[in-house]
Order: C-alpha cells, then sequence, then structure tokens
C-alpha cells in the first residue's frame, strides 16, 4: 500500500521500476533480463528518503509485478534485494535455481 503521493511504476524503456514521491523520483531497482530470468542488479534510493522504508516497497513491487506478469525467475544480484528474499523466503519460490 502507497500513499496517495507515492507512485510505483515499471519502465521497461529504462530496464527499472521506480517510485516517485511528490513527484521526485525517489527509488528505484535496476534490471537485465536474459532469456528466463530477470537480474535485479541495483537498488537506490535517494539519500535525503532513506530510512522511509521506501527500498523495500519498490522492491516488493517489482518482485510482485514479476510473479503478476511475467514467467522470468529472479536474479538477485544486489545486496538489498537478496536481503530482501532471505527476509521473504515464502517467496523464494521466484528465484532462479
Amino acid at each position: 500500500m502507497t500513499s496517495s503521493d507515492e507512485l510505483l511504476q515499471h519502465e521497461p524503456h529504462e530496464n527499472r521500476y521506480a517510485m516517485y514521491v511528490g513527484g521526485e523520483l525517489a527509488s528505484v531497482v535496476d534490471y537485465r533480463v536474459k532469456g528466463k530470468q530477470i537480474s535485479f542488479h541495483h537498488t537506490y534510493t535517494a539519500p535525503h528518503m532513506r530510512g522511509k522504508g521506501l527500498a523495500g516497497k519498490i522492491v516488493q513491487f517489482a518482485v510482485d509485478d514479476v510473479e503478476q506478469t511475467t514467467d522470468y525467475r529472479i536474479v538477485p544480484m544486489c545486496w538489498y534485494v537478496g536481503i530482501w528474499f532471505d527476509e521473504h523466503p515464502e517467496r523464494s519460490e521466484l528465484l532462479s535455481r
């Protein structure tokens, strides 16, 4: 769930999932697709917006979108995405084996 000033979206032309807060780009998850795998290789949150849980929200949004709209398996190359999966073992079926 997001507040009314948060916008989460998939930006395939940029190979990223993005979160905007008050119209400002706040957090992103960058990815690469190879075959049937999607590699989340970089997560970023603007320094002045850190500590508010935004990275967790954008990673969950990205994981949910991959699960609902593709048959990709996720490769968590970014340390933050790896930790997110450690904290959400119920989503491990989405990981590449």
